[in-house]
C-alpha cells in the first residue's frame, strides 16, 4: 500500500521539526555551558580583585606615610611678546 503525498508530507514535516528541535536544544545547552563558563570566570576575576585591593590596602597601611616636602615658590618667567610675521 502507497502512502500519500499528504501522509509524506506530513512525516517529511514531523522529521524536520524533529530535527529543529534537536538543535535548539543543543544550542540551548551550548548557551548553558557559556554561561556557567562565564560566571566562573567572572567569579574567579571578582575575588582576585578582592583580594588585590586587600593586598594592597595592607601594604599602603603598612607603609610609613612621607612627609611631603614643600617646594620653593617659583618666580614667574615673564611673558613674551607676541610673534609678529
Amino acid at each position: 500500500m502507497r502512502k500519500s503525498a499528504t501522509s509524506m508530507a506530513e512525516a517529511q514535516f514531523a522529521a524536520t521539526q524533529k530535527k529543529a528541535k534537536r538543535a535548539l536544544t543543543e544550542i540551548e545547552k551550548e548557551r548553558q555551558e557559556i554561561a556557567k563558563r562565564t560566571a566562573k570566570l567572572r567569579a574567579l576575576r571578582l575575588a582576585k580583585e578582592a583580594a588585590d585591593k586587600q593586598a594592597a590596602e595592607e601594604a599602603a597601611a603598612a607603609k610609613p606615610r612621607a612627609r611631603k616636602k614643600s617646594k620653593p615658590k617659583a618666580t614667574k618667567k615673564p611673558s613674551r611678546p607676541p610673534r609678529v610675521y
